[in-house]
């Protein structure tokens, strides 16, 4: 790492995953532009979520973050934002009920337009182009013209997160999210299945627990009639991260104003690489995917650049291993930090270490993988006196067909009925809910 720090001072190291733009004259012009334009969420937004990670850190909040694993422009829709919000909303209540505590609710939303790929290229049929990005970088399509790498696209994407962002505020602190009014959640395609039935059980029983509540202290929950809904992103472009990275009117230091949590992803992790020199100046959370490559001394040296005054709520580490592997690889991990000293929160990714590709070409998740690694999350914090305080998931509020198994018994036959994820896997609403009561089942049992 330099020594001294500034929003550029990554530009003097070898950035990682980064787009090859043709016309650099328009890259540094929209870049530009990108910095002039308001921020998307505000340093106190941010400071407020931080404040709500040191709860969970001491085990008084547990944190529930979901969402596409890469969103589309053409998603930027009133009902698929609402429907994402819906299923976040529906399993909060879920494992509310096991936590016995508050939850923060954070949407893989509003700035998850950029994906890393494991080679730049892809070549179909003897074609050879540059691989597909994410939106905010190029298009899906095969075709030399989409896979150009265009840096309007920046703009486009800023726009999408904030009408997005714009949205689910409103929904959020509008109504919507009010605990007496649960059916504004309900997804129209829902079936009458076990796990609909369970939720309606839990939301009969919160109404009157709401009811009882309100009739002894005679007056309404007023803090039961909107929630806290805060957004992340992989911080990946860094053109862009650093375009939306302002200095706080406060005087407080340089935060991402682009998200409330930025995520360094397995890919850009390394202590030396520029995604981590930028991410060590910025005030706000982060969170750092930890993949199967992690070893105990880049855990040590990661720890030391982005927290090294160890201050609880600023550091998160996403574990995402694998259902064949978590036994074997977390338990050092948690033992070298717990050694350490270090305070962390421990949120579980079960999708990316559980990744497969079917016979037809489709890549997908089975469900039982999914939830093996969950359990087994909470089994290894637990026997090691250390806590498990979230998880985060690729979802979807939609009735897709992209993970096999759950409830439904969706198999590698069913997956083309309606796979829509334009890169990753997602689950389903029914599969979604079902991890929801497998999490509040475990939360329940702990002492």
């Amino acid at each position: 790492m330099t020594s001294a720090w500034s929003p550029d001072s990554w530009k003097k190291i070898p950035a990682a995953q980064q787009p090859t733009y043709q016309d650099q004259r328009l890259l540094h012009e929209v870049l530009r532009q990108l910095s002039l334009l308001p921020p998307l969420v505000t340093s106190w937004e941010v400071d407020h979520l931080r404040e709500q990670l040191i709860d969970a850190q001491e085990g008084q909040a547990w944190v529930l973050q979901g969402g596409d694993c890469a969103e589309s422009f053409a998603d930027c829709q009133a009902e698929s934002i609402a429907s994402k919000l819906k299923v976040l909303l529906q399993m909060s209540l879920a494992i509310l009920f096991g936590a016995r505590c508050k939850m923060i609710r954070i949407g893989r939303l509003a700035g998850q337009y950029a994906k890393p790929r494991s080679s730049d290229t892809e070549t179909i049929d003897g074609v050879t182009l540059p691989s597909y990005r994410g939106d905010l970088i190029n298009r899906a399509d095969f075709t030399s013209t989409a896979r150009t790498p265009d840096p309007l696209l920046l703009l486009r994407g800023y726009e999408r997160s904030a009408l997005t962002l714009n949205f689910a505020r409103a929904l959020s602190e509008g109504g919507f999210a009010d605990l007496h009014h649960p059916e504004n959640w309900k997804l129209i395609f829902v079936s009458e299945n076990e796990s609909a039935r369970r939720y309606q059980e839990l939301v009969e029983r919160l109404m009157h627990a709401l009811r009882f509540m309100e009739t002894i202290s005679s007056t309404a929950t007023s803090e039961f009639r909107r929630v806290d809904f805060f957004t992340s992103h992989e911080a990946l472009h860094l053109g862009y991260e650093t375009a939306l990275t302002r200095s706080s009117v406060r005087g407080t230091g340089f935060y991402n104003l682009g998200t409330h949590l930025p995520w360094i992803g397995d890919r850009t992790r390394s202590v030396t690489g520029a995604h981590i020199e930028y991410a060590r100046g910025i005030r706000n959370p982060l969170a750092v995917k930890v993949g199967t490559g992690m070893t105990t001394d880049e855990l040590t040296r990661l720890i030391d650049i982005l927290n090294p005054n160890n201050a609880p709520g600023r550091l998160t580490l996403i574990h995402r291993l694998g259902r064949g592997k978590i036994d074997t690889l977390l338990p050092p991990l948690i033992e070298h930090v717990q050694k350490l000293g270090a305070r962390v929160l421990w949120i579980c990714d079960p999708m990316h270490g559980n990744t497969i590709g079917t016979s037809g070409g489709r890549k997908t998740r089975r469900f039982d993988d999914i939830v093996a690694e969950l359990r087994a999350a909470f089994r290894i914090h637990r026997s090691l006196n250390s806590r498990l305080g979230g998880v985060h998931l690729e979802l979807t509020g939609e009735n897709v067909t992209e993970c096999t198994g759950g409830s439904s018994g969706l198999t590698e036959n069913d997956l083309d009925s309606d796979y829509r994820s334009i890169v990753d896997p997602r689950l389903n609403y029914e599969q979604a809910m079902e991890v929801a009561f497998t999490i509040a089942e475990e939360l329940a049992s702990e002492p």
